[in-house]
């Protein structure tokens, strides 16, 4: 049983920088592809990024698009999500997720695709 656990995540003002880590453990890592989702209070849950298994392939929401990196490092069974020019709008419980399926070359950003969820972190950015 994959089992993740989100860090990283705390309060900071509007256009500083936060990196979040996802450790996984309890299964396999490096096969599948990991993604980042959000939810704000009283909206749901949204897609923000993803990596394929390899690394070779990212996708992110247009809201984050240019400013949020997300990146794995297979051999420490971790993924981050390097945060810049945070917003307050940004603020939210952050979630990384495993993919259900190994080895798809497109990370997708349907949340029900994904099988394994951390239990979050938040992310508070003030104005």
């Amino acid at each position: 049983q994959v089992q993740l656990l989100e860090s990283g995540g705390g309060l900071v003002q509007a256009g500083d920088s936060l990196r979040l880590s996802c450790a996984a453990s309890g299964g396999t890592f490096s096969g599948y592809a990991m993604a980042w989702f959000r939810q704000a209070p009283g909206k749901e849950r949204a897609f923000v990024a993803a990596i394929s298994w390899s690394g070779g392939n990212t996708v992110y929401a247009d809201s984050v698009k240019g400013r949020f990196a997300i990146s794995r490092d297979n051999a420490k069974n971790t993924v981050y999500l390097q945060m810049n020019s945070l917003k307050p709008e940004d603020t939210a419980v952050y979630s990384c997720a495993a993919a259900a399926s190994p080895f798809v070359r497109l990370p997708p950003q349907d949340d029900y695709k994904y099988a394994y969820w951390g239990q979050g972190t938040q992310v508070t950015v003030s104005s």
